[in-house]
C-alpha cells in the first residue's frame, strides 16, 4: 500500500465516523465507496468492517443511556444466524457490483412511510432487521438505510436511534470481520492496509465519532431526518456512475 492510499483510508476514518456519528448511516456508505476505490473488494469488506466496528462501538459507548437493549439483543440473533448464512454461501460481488448495490441502497429511504409498518421496537421485527440488514450488510458492504425503515415509527428521539443503530451494527460489522476476514487471513492478508494504517485510523475514527456527537447535541429532530435522506441519496447517485463506468470499462 502507498502512503497515499494509507492516508486517504486515515482520513476516511475521520471523516466519515464524524458523520455517521451526526446522521448515524450516511459516514458507513461513504466510507464502503471510498475503500472500494483503493482496495480489493474482500480487503474492503474486511477494512470498512474494522473502522464501523469501533465507531459504532464507540457512538453506542458515548450515548449507551440511550441505547434500547432490548431491541439489540433480538439483532445480534438474527445477526449470528445471517452471518452463517453468508459464509456458507460464500458469496463476494465484484467491483462494478458492489458500486451498483451501493448506489440502490440510498433508494429505500424514499419510501414512502406509509407503506412502511415495521417498528424496531417489537421483538419479531427487531429480529427481522437483524437478519435483513446483516445480509444486505455482508452482501452490499452496507445496509443503514434498511435499518433506518425499521426505526421510521418508532417513537425514539433522535439519541436514541443513533445509539441503537450504533450498538446492532457493532454485530453486523463484526459479521462482515468474520466472514471476509477469515479467508484473508488464511491468505496471508497481504490485501489489506498495514497495521501502522489501522493504528492511526482506529483513534481517529474514535475522535470523528465524538465530534460527529457534538454536532448532533445542535440539531433538531426534523432537520435530523431530512438531511440524512438527502446525503445517501447524493452518495448513492455517484456511486450508479461508478458502476455504470466500471461496467462500460469492461
Amino acid at each position: 500500500m502507498t502512503l497515499l492510499t494509507g492516508g486517504f483510508v486515515v482520513a476516511m476514518a475521520f471523516v466519515t465516523a464524524a458523520l455517521s456519528g451526526v446522521f448515524g448511516m450516511a459516514g458507513g456508505l461513504l466510507l464502503m465507496g471510498g475503500l472500494a476505490l483503493v482496495l480489493p473488494v474482500q480487503a474492503a469488506f474486511v477494512t470498512h468492517g474494522v473502522l464501523q466496528l469501533v465507531a459504532n462501538g464507540w457512538r453506542a459507548v458515548l450515548h449507551r443511556r440511550h441505547v434500547r437493549w432490548d431491541i439489540v439483543g433480538w439483532y445480534a440473533a438474527a445477526s449470528l444466524l445471517a452471518g452463517v448464512f453468508v459464509a456458507l454461501l460464500a458469496f463476494t460481488p465484484s467491483k462494478p457490483l458492489l458500486f451498483l448495490l451501493l448506489g440502490l441502497v440510498p433508494g429505500l429511504t424514499w419510501l414512502p412511510q406509509r407503506w412502511i409498518k415495521l417498528d424496531a421496537a417489537r421483538p419479531p421485527q427487531a429480529f427481522l432487521s437483524g437478519l435483513s440488514v446483516t445480509g444486505l450488510n455482508l452482501t452490499a458492504g452496507v445496509a443503514g438505510p434498511l435499518l433506518d425503515i425499521f426505526f421510521v415509527r418508532t417513537e425514539l428521539t433522535r439519541h436514541a436511534i443513533v445509539a441503537t443503530k450504533a450498538a446492532t451494527q457493532v454485530f453486523a460489522h463484526l459479521a462482515k470481520i468474520l466472514v471476509y476476514g477469515a479467508p484473508l487471513v488464511a491468505a496471508g492478508a497481504k490485501d489489506l492496509p498495514p497495521w501502522p494504517v489501522f493504528g492511526l485510523a482506529v483513534p481517529l475514527s474514535m475522535a470523528g465519532t465524538f465530534a460527529g456527537g457534538l454536532i448532533l447535541d445542535r440539531m433538531s429532530d426534523v432537520n435530523f431526518k431530512r438531511w440524512t435522506r438527502w446525503i445517501v441519496t447524493a452518495i448513492g447517485g455517484l456511486y450508479l456512475v461508478q458502476a455504470a463506468q466500471l461496467l462500460l470499462a469492461g
